[in-house]
Order: structure tokens, then sequence, then C-alpha cells
């Protein structure tokens, strides 16, 4: 007698599996013995993970949700439950629906155009070559690709400021250059003072600190392309803006999304930039953004209960971003880790 024979369940468990129709049985699943590795190995590396996390991310979220609710000055131990009444005044507040506009329109054109630039440089630096021969980018591109990070490395706040002093209507570089040419009305030209220019250049700041990362990580995404998938495509007749369309594109989509979502919680912040760059809020308030005026609103006026009240709607619209930067993705084609669209 065969020992399957002897024991009916364990001839079950040799058995299971796919029928002739195709039909999957299910097997049976072992349960591991509670041993005091297999416990240490959880507690390390997902208890003590989840419990920082709990601690140090959710339950300052859970704090600032309940200090929205009152009237909290941040300097007393007493305050009282005053219920929705922040956001009553926050969404009658002007100057606070200024604030989301103006980092509305950060989210809207700098992760847009920061991409689009990176995408340019990185393709020309891994496909932009020449035409014929092997794939390869344009010559010196290990230059580029080393001085395009200079400014990342650089910390944000020093990056504001050195712009500042370079846009300076009266000592700046810009001006300085411009009227050199010639070209005298731009002498004593406050680019950061008018309404017309404040906004544009906050977001060039930007772009200009953030594009050499994503080409670097556009880069290394599109090495990891196939060499044979690009060659296959020249052999089909197929040009640089055609292959970075129909090949480049559509392979690093993760990517992109992913860096659309990182850039765009940077532009909805941008606090470090605008209070840098313009500390008043800029010409009407024109730069003027939610991180700033919860900052005025905390630690000048002394209101954190209100100030908390902008930090949730500041969570939530970062979080209705990145969902529609998901939406958007799985829209156009993206698809999921299992590759099912």
């Amino acid at each position: 007698m065969t020992a399957t024979s002897q024991d009916p369940g364990r001839a079950l468990a040799v058995t299971a599996g796919p029928t002739p129709g195709g039909i999957k049985t299910p097997r049976r699943r072992r349960r591991h013995p509670l041993t005091l590795d297999y416990i240490s190995f959880f507690v390390m590396f997902l208890g003590l993970p989840l419990g920082l996390f709990l601690v140090f991310v959710i339950w300052p979220f859970a704090q600032a949700a309940y200090y929205s609710v009152t009237n909290w000055t941040g300097f007393t131990a007493e305050f009282d439950v005053i219920g929705m009444s922040n956001y009553v005044r926050l969404f009658n507040d002007d100057l606070f629906r200024t604030a989301v506009w103006n980092s509305t329109r950060l989210a809207l054109v700098v992760p847009f155009v920061t991409i689009t630039i990176a995408l340019i440089f990185a393709s020309l630096i891994t496909v932009g070559g020449a035409g014929r021969g092997n794939v390869r980018g344009l010559a010196g591109s290990d230059f580029y690709r080393v001085v395009s990070f200079f400014p990342y490395a650089i910390p944000a706040i020093v990056i504001a400021l050195m712009w500042r002093l370079i846009f300076d209507p009266n000592i700046g570089l810009i001006n300085g250059i411009l009227t050199a040419f010639g070209l005298d009305q731009f002498e004593s030209y406050p680019w950061l003072g008018r309404v017309a220019t404040a906004m544009p250049v906050t977001m060039f700041v930007i772009i200009w600190g953030m594009v050499g990362f994503y080409m670097l990580l556009f880069i290394a995404a599109i090495k990891g392309v196939p060499a044979e998938t690009f060659e296959a495509a020249r052999l089909d007749g197929a040009g640089r803006f055609r292959t970075i369309r129909s090949i480049i594109l559509p392979l690093i989509r993760n990517n992109v999304q992913t860096a659309w979502i990182y850039l765009g919680i940077i532009a909805l912040d941008g606090f470090v930039y605008v209070q840098a760059l313009n500390p008043s809020g800029g010409p009407a308030n024109d730069t003027l953004v939610m991180s700033q005026y919860l900052f005025r609103t905390a630690f000048t006026d002394g209101r954190f209960g209100i100030a908390s009240a902008m930090g949730v709607v500041l969570a939530l619209v970062t979080l209705l971003f990145a969902a529609i930067v998901f939406s958007v993705n799985r829209l156009l084609g993206g698809r999921d880790e299992k590759g099912t669209s």
C-alpha cells in the first residue's frame, strides 16, 4: 500500500492541479509554524516600519485634522472645538482662493514643462545621435548628463536666493545683460515685482532646479529598453521623433507618471521657492501659494486652527492631483503591474 493511499488528504494535495478541462483545483495551504525566527522577521520588517509610519505620518495628519476644527492659536493649552467654521472661513477668504489658484497654476505648468524638457534632453542623450550604425546619443552626452544634474545637487533655498539676485532690478545679471545689448527698457526692470513676470519667473526657477534630475530618471528608464527594439525601429524606417513617440514614451510611461506626481507635489507645495523669491507673496499676491499662506497664518497671525484647515485642504488637493494623474495615465493606455490595461 502506498503512502498516498494511506493518507487521502495527501493524495488530494498531490493530485491537485489543472484538470483536462483547464479548471484548476484549489491547493492546500500549509500553515507556517510560529517560530521565533518567523515572528521576529515580521516584527522587524513589517511591524516596525508600520509603527513608524503610523507615528510619524498618520498621527500628524490626524492631529492636523483635529486641530482644523478648533480655534487653537498654537501658543496656548486652551482651545475650543468650533466644528467646520474654519473651513467655511477658508472658502469665503478671497486671499485663500487666490493662493489655491496660484498653487494650481504651478501644478499645471511646472510638471508639464519640466517633463517635456527632461524627455527631450534624455532622448537626445540616449538615441539622438547619428542616424546610421548603432543607436547612440549625441557626442559628449556624458558631459551633458553630469552638468545637467548640478542644479538638483544645490539646495532649493540656495537656488531661489541665487535667482532672486540674478533677477534683482538694480544689480541683477539679467538686466545687466539685456541693457548691454541696448534694451534700455529693462534697466531696473522688476521681474519679481510685476504681475506679468512674477509667476513665470517663479515657474522658471523651479523648472531649472528640477529638469536635471528627471532627465537622469528618464535616461535610466530609456537605457532599460532593449537595444534590439531601437534597432528594429530603425530598420523599419522610424525616425527619431517616431521612435520617441511610438517606443520610448509607451515603454517609460510609468516613470513619466511617477515624475508627474512628484513634480505636482513639489509645485503644490513650492514654499521654499516662493518664500525666498517673494516673501510678501508677490505683486497683488500673484505668487502667494497655499503653503506660504498657511505659514503666514500660523506663525505670523497665530491662528493654528485655520492653518491646520489649510493643511488638510492642501493634502486633499495633493491626493486629488495624484488621482487625476493615475486616471489620465490609465485612460491613455497605461498598464498596471500585472500587464492588464
